[in-house]
């Protein structure tokens, strides 16, 4: 496989506090590749080491062949970033906004207008590319971000958060779009708090937790890994009391959040026939999914 971006051994600390704790990763070209854990995890400080946005405390950084932070900005000429917040210039177009970034890779105004037609397409914004930013939905702002992130043609995209805050049909529209960019050949690294995100579109994933990347392959494997294949969720204001009376005959694994009680089974038969006498409660009997991995290997609690 052609490795495109690669970490060995990563570490940044801010005031004596491990950020980024001895990260190990391997990317390759055409992959989507999905960095999830919970707030102050360090996703988006190993996204600045990889990018050489900032220099590591130790630890050997490769993006695109290049020696990074020595070689960043040679690298980064070939990388396209959708960053968490939207940055675009308000003064400006949509049209206009492409034209301006174009030139900050060194791109002259003949070669970017020639590709804004099909980014405007790309984005289904072709009909506002007159339009000043203030006028548009959060949803095409992200749609906006996203193309002018492909407007000097990149290897790699890095994406942050890139659907955070979006309605459903906004996000589909995004994801249909990614999913275009890979089969381009594109290279993706995405951070996301969309578990059923990560599930549709990454290829391989790392789970990151207190700096360390504690659990890394596809979501089907890890799912397979970490996860008994049903989940029964079981909730109601007696949920509490049930499980810690029932739920222990019926599932090979049980946790109580709230009002819910997520039971774990191999075979979910005994366990439905059981609570179909319960009439008090209610449940929702699922294939286990990669939400279910996150929380147990990250835990339920708040973090903050």
């Amino acid at each position: 496989m052609n490795t495109v971006i690669s970490a060995q051994n990563l570490r940044k600390s801010y005031a004596g506090q491990a950020v980024v704790n001895g990260v190990n990763i391997a990317i390759n070209k055409g992959e989507c590749f999905g960095l999830l854990g919970p707030n102050g995890a360090g996703k988006t400080t190993t996204l600045r080491l990889l990018l050489g946005l900032t220099a590591p405390d130790s630890g050997e950084v490769g993006l695109l062949g290049r020696t990074v932070p020595h070689h960043a900005r040679e690298a980064r000429l070939r990388v396209g970033v959708v960053p968490q917040m939207d940055n675009l210039d308000p003064d400006f177009s949509v049209a206009e906004n492409l034209l301006v970034y174009g030139r900050y890779f060194g791109m002259k105004d003949p070669e970017i207008k020639a590709r804004i037609p099909a980014l405007l397409e790309f984005a289904n914004l072709t009909h506002k590319k007159d339009a000043k930013i203030p006028t548009l939905s959060g949803g095409m702002k992200r749609r906006l971000t996203l193309a002018r992130a492909l407007v000097n043609d990149p290897e790699i995209i890095f994406l942050d958060e890139p659907t955070t805050g979006l309605d459903p049909q906004a996000r589909h529209l995004i994801w249909q779009r990614l999913r275009e960019v890979t089969q381009q050949g594109k290279t993706l690294l995405l951070t996301t708090h969309y578990m059923d995100e990560a599930e549709r579109l990454c290829h391989r994933l790392a789970i990151m937790d207190l700096g360390m990347l504690i659990a890394q392959d596809s979501p089907r494997a890890l799912i397979a890994q970490h996860i008994e294949p049903q989940v029964v969720e079981v909730f109601g204001e007696g949920a509490g009391k049930w499980a810690l009376e029932h739920a222990a005959h019926y599932a090979q694994r049980f946790e109580v959040s709230g009002e819910t009680a997520f039971c774990y089974v191999a075979d979910a038969g005994p366990l439905l026939e059981h609570l179909g006498e319960r009439k008090e409660l209610r449940y929702l009997h699922r294939p286990a999914n990669l939400e279910d991995v996150f929380l147990k290997l990250t835990g339920r609690e708040m973090r903050e």
